[in-house]
């Protein structure tokens, strides 16, 4: 189930050579509640790439959406994506779950947090 989303967020960097993962904002991990090392799949909005790797805590009120290690070849500077976070939930505990979806603008800010995702109509 989906746990977190942080979505249409942009990648301020895209490091070949750090060692892998996805730097992310301490502030926004903590708005979604992203674990640091907690696996997580990022689809690309800009260029369809999906992969899937791990997040690591950027420094905190930065900004920071760093792709790094072989990921940087799935990410550009200025690409927008979406970073989710799934979870595996027992029965009982769906019956009160609800996922932590957290927008963001052009540069990594906070506009809306929710926990639906409207019924999309015809």
């Amino acid at each position: 189930m989906l746990k977190a989303k942080l979505h249409k967020a942009c990648v301020t960097h895209a490091e070949l050579d750090y060692e892998g993962s996805c730097a992310i904002d301490g502030n926004l991990l903590d708005s979604a509640g992203i674990r640091e090392f907690e696996q997580i799949q990022i689809y690309n909005i800009s260029n369809g790439e999906r992969f899937t790797t791990y997040a690591i805590r950027a420094e905190t009120a930065s900004g920071i959406i760093s792709v790094n290690g072989a990921a940087a070849h799935k990410a550009a500077v200025g690409d927008r994506v979406i970073i989710c976070a799934y979870a595996g939930y027992t029965e009982a505990e769906l019956l009160n779950h609800q996922p932590k979806l957290v927008y963001l603008d052009e540069v990594n800010n906070i506009i809306r947090a929710s926990n639906t995702i409207p019924v999309q109509v015809a």
